[in-house]
């Protein structure tokens, strides 16, 4: 048992728990320092994941802090898709293209898009887009699509399934943070179960490193999640904005 592994699922665990995002975007890579091969890495991170997420999820869905009618939609393009891109990779193109390029390219991404959120959060709190004003129903193939875009990144890297779904849903649904991270957590929880299963199947789950992380990540989600409807909306949402951009940096450090 490593303490300092400990630790760390504690700190991830409550950060997923509070804003829905940091998880993989954070562990990914320092278990890629620590210097565990990047596929065993991915692997481990989605079994984290699931059992995390799926501990968080369940208090927010306890709390009714959920759009499961989003979830719903999120799910039916980021399933499907994380499976296939998922398959497609491993089998076809994992001798061709590097994880490395993939989670530096990630990087990037979440840089230029969480910049872009911490501006529009802090200089533009008050100006709704007309897409957040719009209902559901008339967002539902944008936000299918926008999970099977998603949905096939995450299903590769096992990065995004937080970060990234989190940030969409800032941009295009106008709901409470409590809201966005709920939702966030549930739909993440379905994706990085799929994929997670996929990924035992290749044996590219370590265990007992994925043990010694739940055993601090679970009380970390579970109190986090518990504090969501305690912390002003502001906060929550900038600090959504800062781990992702902070996830970004460490991914393109580690790239």
């Amino acid at each position: 048992m490593s303490i300092e592994i400990i630790i760390i699922g504690f700190i991830v665990g409550g950060l997923v728990g509070l804003t829905g995002v940091g998880g993989a975007s954070l562990l990914t890579p320092f278990l890629i320092f620590l210097g565990i091969n990047p596929t065993i890495a991915i692997g481990t991170d989605f079994a984290y994941n699931t059992i995390t997420k799926m501990f968080a999820a369940f208090q927010h869905v306890k709390q009714k802090t959920v759009d499961l009618k989003l979830v719903k939609y999120l799910a039916f393009g980021s399933l499907p898709a994380a499976v296939i891109a998922n398959l497609i990779f491993y089998f076809f193109l994992s001798d061709y293209y590097s994880e490395k390029l993939i989670v530096l390219f990630l990087g990037i991404v979440l840089i230029v898009v969480s910049l872009t959120a911490l501006v529009q959060l802090v200089f533009f709190r008050e100006i709704n887009s007309p897409w957040r004003l719009k209902p559901i129903r008339e967002k539902r193939n944008i936000t299918i699509i926008a999970g099977m875009v998603i949905g096939a990144v995450v299903g590769i890297t096992s990065v995004g399934a937080g970060s990234l779904f989190a940030l969409f849903i800032l941009f295009f649904y106008n709901r409470k943070s409590s809201e966005v991270v709920g939702t966030d957590i549930v739909h993440a929880f379905f994706l990085v179960l799929v994929t997670g299963l996929l990924m035992a199947g290749y044996g590219h789950i370590n265990y007992v490193l994925t043990g010694n992380l739940l055993i601090g990540s679970i009380p970390g989600t579970i109190i986090a999640s518990k504090l969501t409807k305690k912390i002003p909306s502001s906060i929550i949402r900038v600090l959504i904005v800062i781990i992702i951009l902070f996830s970004g940096i460490k991914l393109i450090m580690n790239g």
